[in-house]
């Protein structure tokens, strides 16, 4: 099991802007009261969190004796002017209809491209492999968002699926498995499995 490393994902809590379905990118909302009873989970030997405050929060939440290293590159898309919109408001906004078709040709308005969020996830990636692997960890725990987690599982998962294939619900974590030969190389992983969370009062 030493040649082994566990990266565990975890989406942040549910926010008040999640809850009426707004797209929610750089800016930022509360998390919601049932998302602040988040059990105390195992421990890791490092923590990587998006740098935005719900990731932060939830951090916390999950591993109130850990200092997370926060990092820009976790950060979900910034959807720039569709920020705290959502689907209802833009329907009938063409260049938003456009998107939806193809978003690696179209961008939200002021916002950032797909192809340019996949390649910042990819560089927090790297920047986390490149801890693992100068830091002899065999466990770390990476507190981020949905299209964050999404990136990450089509590029490593060890089942090939689409981008918008992988179910990424709040309160849910995955953990990615490798052999430190296949992280270092930039293969996928060898086993994925989900991390279901617990809320107290959430059913």
């Amino acid at each position: 099991m030493d040649d082994r490393v566990v990266i565990a994902l975890y989406r942040h809590g549910l926010t008040e802007e999640n809850k009426r379905k707004a797209y929610l990118g750089w800016n930022d909302s509360p998390l919601c009261p049932e998302s602040m009873a988040l059990p105390v989970l195992q421990e890791y030997d490092r923590y990587f969190s998006s740098d935005l405050k719900r990731c932060v929060t939830t951090a916390k939440r999950l591993f109130p004796n850990a200092r997370s290293i926060l990092l820009k590159e976790l950060r979900e898309m910034d959807f720039g002017g569709w920020e705290g919109k959502t689907y209802e408001d833009l329907k009938d906004d063409v260049h938003y209809r456009q998107w939806l078709i193809n978003p690696f040709q179209y961008s939200p308005p002021n916002g950032e491209s797909f192809p340019a969020f996949l390649n910042r996830v990819e560089a927090g990636w790297k920047k986390i492999v490149y801890q693992i692997s100068t830091s002899n960890i065999q466990r770390c725990a990476v507190i981020t968002h949905a299209g964050v987690i999404r990136s990450i599982l089509t590029a490593y998962a060890p089942e090939s699926k689409d981008f918008w294939c992988w179910h990424i619900p709040h309160h849910t974590g995955f953990e990615l498995i490798f052999t430190n030969d296949a992280l270092r190389r930039g293969e996928r992983c060898i086993l994925l499995q989900e991390v279901p969370l617990t809320v107290k009062g959430h059913g």
